[in-house]
């Protein structure tokens, strides 16, 4: 069963809470954002509650979150939703449902992180500390972090109509970025945990620089270079040989190709939901539209560069 925007109320949410988490039911409660899986309820000054609402795969996500994000968040030097209470299903509301700590800022779509040299070595830290061996029993990507290769239709795909659509002046380009990176040499190192999403809606940032992540639910283990993809979407001109300097985990030249590639497919990910966004079609964020421009005419200047 999927509940609609109008299903869920401040109502259903306080008797959620005075059922499970009765000492934060009276708090001040107010609709904070409307995701692809979740609704976010800002509860109080401190908290949130993430309830699913959009897709099937939601409860699935906040599960992973609640038993993977504690553990990584002491170590991350950004602000990032820690969960406090996973909700169990019930008559009222038959989904798991999160209450999680609130992280400040504006999303990174709407204020675009402006400092380069604040913003990379924000950026650089958040990964050097998150991209570290995971356990065995880490989850794996949902069709995102394999080989770059098994991209090949979906990003062909991407690209011809993204240029039928006139989002894309240079199509021979960016091909070129992705197939180099495609040629690069395989992930062989530890799997190390990734954040797996990091698009300009879930990165928060105030006074022009990067101070939060939020949502965890694509949280997996593996290639380092799907995560530093997001160098080219999130930070301004000017940042990228920063980033590179201040990015702990010494990224050899394969995985920084690989990167690249995998900045194409968010970028033309991007420019496809803006472009539905400016059209009114659902799920569309036109605000998507100038940090997608912004990477690709990064990568597409001097094809082959590794930053």
């Amino acid at each position: 069963m999927n509940f609609t925007e109008s299903d869920i109320t401040e109502d259903l949410i306080r008797d959620l809470l005075r059922e499970q988490c009765p000492e934060l039911a009276d708090l001040p409660l107010k609709l904070g954002a409307l995701g692809w899986d979740n609704q976010v309820w800002r509860l109080g000054d401190d908290l949130a509650v993430r309830l699913p609402w959009a897709t099937r795969s939601a409860d699935e996500l906040l599960r992973k979150e609640h038993a993977w994000v504690p553990r990584l968040a002491p170590d991350l030097p950004l602000r990032v939703p820690v969960p406090q209470h996973l909700g169990e299903p019930g008559e009222r509301f038959p989904r798991p449902w999160l209450v999680t700590t609130w992280v400040q800022g504006e999303p990174a779509d709407r204020a675009p992180a402006t400092r380069p040299a604040e913003s990379a070595a924000a950026l650089a830290a958040f990964l050097t500390a998150l991209h570290r061996p995971a356990p065995e029993k880490a989850p794996t990507g949902r069709d995102r972090g394999g080989p770059l290769a098994g991209t090949a239709a979906y990003f062909t795909q991407a690209l011809d109509s993204a240029h039928g659509l006139g989002l894309v002046d240079d199509p021979t380009a960016v091909r070129a970025v992705w197939e180099d990176a495609a040629a690069a040499p395989d992930w062989a190192g530890p799997r190390l945990w990734l954040h797996g999403d990091l698009h300009p809606a879930n990165v928060l940032t105030t006074n022009g620089t990067i101070t939060g992540v939020i949502d965890f639910g694509d949280l997996f283990a593996g290639d380092p270079a799907f995560d530093l993809a997001a160098a080219w979407i999130l930070l301004p001109d000017g940042a990228l040989d920063r980033f590179r300097e201040a990015y702990g985990r010494s990224a050899d030249a394969a995985t920084l190709r690989r990167a690249r590639g995998w900045a194409v497919l968010r970028a033309l990910a991007c420019l496809h939901i803006a472009d539905a966004g400016v059209h009114g079609r659902p799920g569309g964020k036109a605000s998507w539209g100038p940090p997608a421009r912004a990477s690709l005419r990064r990568l597409t200047t001097g094809v082959g560069r590794s930053l």
